[in-house]
């Protein structure tokens, strides 16, 4: 390890914190031989002396379609613990590596993995070591960033080497792998090969250009002479290198160097069966005896493994294809009892199309399906779509497999296989469903209106080819478009007019939510009297996101944040997290229901969950609403962050959606802090239509803002201009929102002579369950009958706000209640600090749950956390709270919400 001093360090300082308890995950990247391998077996060692359990495995690219093929190798050392484990995780795992059971879903298996290892580790510390990240199978990936993301409270530390940036390090810990500095390279050179000419030394560190693996391995190819120092690129030169000491090896051993290089993670048993039949000889244990004497592969366990990943490729490649495909041949035929690896060495032993073996993929592929094994699927399919002739069917398969692909998630296999599929050869049908998984596997924000005419146009043949459903799905995401881009008129009408062109059922859920985002002044009434008649499945998700998308968008708060509840109880029931991180989307109407510590916990798992599945719309909307509760909360360097984060996304700019809630919080912020003139200008631009910040109907959330702005600026009149079209608007669409905005400006911009009964008919117009503008509307009635000197009129209303804005934590208005309230003759108490000041999203959720009885367990499995991190956890709430046990958590959560501080009685109960 010389010249690796730094690298070290950091290892061993993840490996202390490991041992304390405090986990993490380290992504090592760099190009080929420089010494992340290295690395790894070295941090691996001392994690061994250190009283840690290593567990380790690495990617080949032959698995690289197997899913949970790494998983399953990288947790053989702990298998014991399966057994163990409670009947849901269980069952989980023993599914995901059955070849015959149903598949779970991805996060249901990676929630059961985090738990095995939070029990292994609770006796043992941790260490994973994942080699060559860029090869393992999409499902292992993903469980090990579900892993990764959580190890924070854990003695767990994974560490993993790729060849390049990835996104499996969540924290931002990486460690990019530089070559050599020069000595570092020349001492590194003489330990290994003291007796070079110094002509030839020099060359050699030339060549190597500080890449330690070529260090080492480029002098055992020359003597006094350097011809094989020719100016190949140096990942090529050093396979080269390594194939060249297989000259010398005996036909046995170079057989069975093949056959592990095409089959890496076979048993040894098994190779030397596959060698024997290649050779046509018996292959022996002198074979692998004579490929570990030549430093070629090691024995680990019972398995061979080569020394370093370019010597298996090396292998490989420069072995004849009649050599290779054979080897595959016989690899098959010793695999009758892993379908899934016969078919693949299968068709890897193919060259050229056959129908017949394609068919046999497809049938395998269907098996797959029928079984929910979605993730088996998708390579039979991938490999089937490579042996047909006819490009049509070809495409066809392709399609298959870019849905199946889609349905897991998998976005880098999607996106590879939609560049595959020739478009030309698509018929309506198809091109409706490949533009569906397009659309979900990357959201591109250009040329919106462009892009919603061809989702139309798309969606509209394929109806007309009798594909109802593909259609539906691809118009929904069109109309999806019209609120997220805010398309323009022509684009709005024309999505709905090809709804109505299907004669659809008015009440169908997809339809209410199209028409609701396509043309809500048009539809809107309609639609909100049929949402608050249906009766739908409150335990169909799809059905409940639907519903509380389409009420979202119009406006209805109440309504949006009950059904998107019911929707989020849903997907977490069935470990569903990109789905659930949509239905957390509904902390956005909680903010305007006066619920802000319950839309700060949701935006919080909103946003984790979000950049945990890739989605990035949800993103920008958890992060919006994120901010807005910080900027309401007072909390204004958090406010201000999380916006500056935000307007940084690379979608943010073709996002108006989110625009528009950015530009609220900068006028909020503007007006908490005395800068009422800013705080207009900035809501006003929210209403130009030509301003980046405008949306068509997200505005109008945006109107109390700035008539309070308004009449802080002494702009009234001008306020009372921009907003000249909203009466009109509110009738056409009566939702919450636009009945809150219509009468709560028209109260407070109204003149003195009108105010009180416009006060009057405001507070009495105003839904129920908006509390933030029930206590606005008080607040603006007090300070207006304070400034006619009716200092006892306003006590009341002032004192109703201050107590609301309390309640719900917004302390800017809460501050500005008090102070009224002395300037009205009235002092007015300190408030008291309530739960969320003391707690973090995420712990006000577990504090939460245990008050209600649920085991840290049953907490675990709802948050998708470790139960072993929730207790420790709910050992930091403890003394935050003023308690010292579990038993004393619903009390003490009650006297903070009533605005009291907890007292702890004598005494302790058991957890």
């Amino acid at each position: 390890m010389i010249g690796r001093d730094a690298e070290l360090r950091q290892l061993r300082g993840l490996l202390a914190d490991a041992v304390g308890g405090r986990g993490g995950a380290l992504l090592i990247h760099g190009t080929a031989g420089l010494g992340k391998s290295a690395l790894l077996r070295t941090v691996g060692a001392e994690g061994t002396e250190g009283g840690f359990k290593v567990l380790s495995a690495a990617g080949v690219e032959t698995e690289l379609w197997l899913p949970f093929a790494a998983l399953q190798l990288l947790l053989q050392p702990a298998a014991d613990g399966i057994g163990k484990l409670p009947s849901p995780h269980r069952t989980a795992l023993v599914d995901a590596f059955s070849a015959t059971q149903t598949e779970p879903h991805i996060f249901r298996v990676a929630l059961a993995v985090l738990e095995l290892l939070a029990d292994e580790a609770d006796r043992q510390p941790l260490l994973l070591l994942v080699d060559d990240l860029q090869w393992i199978d999409s499902s292992s990936r993903d469980v090990l960033r579900f892993v990764a993301r959580r190890t924070r409270d854990l003695p767990v530390l994974i560490v993993a080497a790729s060849r390049a940036p990835d996104s499996y390090a969540p924290s931002g810990q990486d460690l990019h792998l530089q070559p050599l500095g020069r000595s570092a390279a020349a001492e590194l050179l003489d330990a290994g090969a003291p007796d070079l000419s110094a002509p030839l030394r020099a060359l050699i560190l030339e060549r190597a250009a500080g890449n330690p693996l070529a260090l080492v391995e480029l002098p055992k190819t020359v003597q006094d002479s350097a011809p094989q120092l020719d100016d190949l690129p140096l990942t090529q030169r050093l396979e080269d290198a390594f194939a060249a000491r297989t000259d010398s090896a005996s036909p046995e051993c170079r057989t069975l160097l093949l056959a592990l290089a095409a089959e890496p993670n076979a048993p040894l048993n098994r190779l030397l069966e596959v060698s024997s039949r290649l050779a046509g000889t018996t292959v022996s244990l002198d074979a692998v005896q004579e490929a570990v004497d030549a430093g070629l592969v090691g024995l680990v366990g019972r398995s061979l493994e080569f020394r370093h990943p370019l010597m298996r490729s090396a292998i490989y490649t420069r072995a004849t294809v009649a050599d290779r495909l054979a080897t595959h041949h016989a690899i098959a035929g010793a695999m009758a009892d892993t379908p899934e690896r016969r078919l693949l060495h299968l068709a890897a032993a193919t060259l050229g199309p056959d129908e017949e073996l394609a068919a046999k993929l497809e049938r395998f592929a269907d098996t797959a399906l029928a079984r929910g094994k979605v993730a088996s699927a998708v390579p039979a399919l991938r490999q089937a779509a490579e042996l047909v002739q006819d490009p049509r069917r070809r495409t066809e398969i392709l399609v298959r497999a870019v849905e199946s692909a889609s349905e897991i998630n998998d976005r880098v296999h999607t996106q590879l296989l939609l560049d595959r599929a020739d478009m030309s050869e698509l018929g309506p049908l198809e091109r409706s469903r490949l533009m569906v998984v397009s659309d979900k596997a990357a959201f591109e924000p250009d040329e919106p209106h462009r892009r919603i005419e061809d989702m139309v146009t798309t969606a509209a043949g394929a109806f007309d080819a009798g594909g109802v459903q593909v259609a539906e799905n691809l118009l929904w995401r069109a109309a999806a478009r019209c609120f997220f881009q805010d398309g323009d008129a022509r684009v709005r009408a024309l999505a709905a007019a090809e709804l109505d062109r299907w004669n659809p059922d008015p009440d169908a859920p997809v339809v209410l939510t199209v028409r609701a985002y396509t043309e809500p002044f048009r539809y809107g009434a309609e639609v909100i009297a049929r949402l608050h008649s249906l009766r739908p499945d409150r335990l169909d998700g799809r059905i409940m996101h639907f519903l509380g998308s389409g009420a979202m968008v119009l406006g209805d708060a109440t309504l949006a944040a009950r059904y998107l509840s019911l929707a989020a109880t849903v997907w977490r029931s069935q470990g569903r997290l990109g789905l659930l991180a949509r239905s957390l989307a509904g902390s956005w109407p909680r903010v305007y229901l006066g619920q802000l510590d319950r839309a700060r916990e949701e935006s919080g798992e909103g946003l984790a969950l979000a950049e945990e599945t890739g989605e990035w719309i949800v993103w920008l909307g958890v992060k919006a609403t994120g901010s807005l509760v910080a900027a309401l909360r007072g909390e204004t360097e958090d406010a201000e962050r999380m916006l500056g984060e935000l307007r940084a996304h690379r979608l943010f700019p073709g996002m108006p959606f989110a625009a528009v809630m950015a530009q609220q919080v900068e006028g909020l912020l503007a007006l908490f802090d005395g800068r009422a003139a800013e705080a207009y200008d900035a809501l006003a631009r929210a209403f130009d239509p030509a301003d980046p910040h405008y949306h068509s109907v997200s505005r109008w959330l945006l109107a109390p803002d700035l008539a309070d702005a308004a009449v802080a600026a002494g702009t009234v009149q001008r306020a009372r201009e921009l907003l000249d079209g909203l009466p009109e608007l509110a009738a056409r669409l009566p939702s919450e929102m636009m009945v809150v905005a219509h009468v709560y400006t028209k109260a407070v911009l109204a003149p003195d002579d009108r105010a009180e009964e416009h006060y009057t008919a405001a507070l009495t117009a105003l839904p129920a369950g908006w509390a933030l503008a029930r206590a606005r509307l008080h607040l603006h009635h007090g300070r207006r009958l304070r400034r006619q000197r009716h200092n006892v009129d306003a006590r009341n209303p002032l004192r109703s706000a201050r107590d609301e804005f309390d309640r719900v934590g917004a302390r800017p208005w809460a501050e500005m209640a008090r102070e009224q309230l002395r300037a009205a003759g009235e002092s007015s108490g300190r408030r008291h600090a309530n739960t969320s000041d003391r707690l973090s999203a995420q712990e006000m959720q577990i504090a939460v749950l245990a008050s209600r009885g649920l085991s840290n367990r049953e907490i675990g499995q709802r948050l998708f956390i470790s139960h072993r991190t929730v207790g420790a956890h709910l050992y930091r709430i403890y003394p935050r709270l003023g308690i010292t046990s579990r038993g004393k958590l619903a009390a003490a959560l009650a006297a903070l919400q009533d605005g009291h501080p907890p007292s702890e009685s004598s005494g302790a109960d058991a957890d």
